[in-house]
């Protein structure tokens, strides 16, 4: 079959040669010849699909390294890498909107507890479990500051208590609501900092690990949160999951290919999509919530979350009267089950002073 000039190829692929020289560059879609002499490219009428689908997955917003990948796979597997990425996409947007809700409440002046002075009550524990030689978990309650880490790898504990210890600073003087955005994305931007420098010691080059945490303003919490350690809130005796796993399989249920119970079970359930590394580009969660007289706060790692059910999850807090015998009776429950990894979780109380 004769092959198209790079000009009839665009015009028939409905791109641009402009894309086409781009898309060759990056090994997305090389020409079937090149002219030795003038280095005119030339294709073939059967690259046409893969152009599409480039051309598709560039108008879904999907960045370019990952077309790469998607494009490389069987039919049924890039279905499933385009479903994970839109439900990634549709968490963020999600994320977002509460994030513009907020600041679109704070500038009209809405949502406010003014007039009310509130406090936190709090509690940390860490635990090694029972099965793991060593504890990579962290957790932090300060005046200011809840936060708990879990890392992974050799250089995991290092990673995760560098990462605390980066943020630890806000917890020695209250933040205005007007500085609580700027405050989050300064902390993660210290944590990945503080990341990068334990990965630089390594012998393997490699720190991971995952982030949640809770920045008290007074009236409001800011949350940062990464991977798949977990903020819940329990209000008026209901408990809510407030953080998004940032994992395959979660990423699986949003798409629709796994139901929560299969998710449970499924042999890569700890795989996590984002964490902090200290490559420099690792995207953190940002939101900020108002908080009330009542409220009860749960961060904790998967260790926790893995294996309580939340119903379980939901009986300690509703009754347990103080932060101190909350996390006492999550740890003691967790170790019943078996405890087969690493546990962290911290419990706030939002009271009135």
């Amino acid at each position: 079959m004769e092959l198209l000039t790079i000009g009839a190829f665009a015009r028939a692929a409905r791109l641009s040669p402009k894309a086409l020289r781009l898309y060759d560059e990056l090994g997305l879609l090389p020409p079937a010849a090149v002219d030795g002499e003038s280095g005119y490219r030339f294709y073939h009428p059967d690259q046409l699909a893969r152009a599409r689908l480039i051309a598709w997955l560039r108008r879904l917003g999907m960045p370019l390294a990952r077309i790469r990948r998607v494009v490389g796979l069987e039919p049924a597997a890039a279905a499933a890498e385009v479903s994970a990425y839109w439900a990634e996409v549709v968490a963020e947007t999600s994320s977002r909107e509460r994030l513009a809700t907020f600041l679109v409440d704070f500038l009209a002046g809405r949502g406010s507890t003014m007039g009310q002075t509130l406090g936190i009550r709090y509690a940390a524990r860490t635990d090694t479990g029972r099965v793991r030689p060593s504890n990579q978990d962290v957790a932090y309650a300060g005046g200011h500051l809840l936060a708990v880490a879990d890392g992974a790898g050799g250089a995991g504990g290092r990673a995760s208590a560098a990462a605390v210890e980066a943020l630890e600073p806000l917890s020695a003087q209250p933040i205005a609501a007007g500085e609580l955005l700027g405050a989050l994305a300064e902390a993660v931007s210290d944590a990945e900092r503080a990341v990068r420098g334990v990965a630089a010691t390594d012998a393997d080059g490699e720190a991971v690990t995952t982030l949640t945490a809770l920045i008290w303003s007074g009236q409001q919490l800011g949350l940062v949160h990464i991977g798949d350690t977990r903020a819940y809130l329990l209000r008026g005796g209901e408990l809510f999951q407030i953080t998004h796993d940032h994992t395959w399989v979660q990423s699986l249920v949003d798409a629709g290919q796994l139901t929560p119970e299969e998710a449970e079970s499924h042999p890569q359930r700890a795989l996590l999509v984002r964490a902090l590394t200290g490559s420099g580009g690792s995207r953190a969660d940002l939101s900020v919530h108002d908080a009330e007289a009542g409220d009860r706060y749960l961060l904790c790692s998967d260790g926790v979350s893995t294996v309580l059910p939340d119903e379980s999850i939901s009986d300690v807090l509703r009754r347990e009267g103080d932060p101190d015998a909350a996390v006492d009776e999550l740890v003691a429950r967790v170790h019943q089950a078996g405890a087969p990894d690493n546990l962290a979780c911290v419990v706030a109380d939002v009271v009135t002073l």
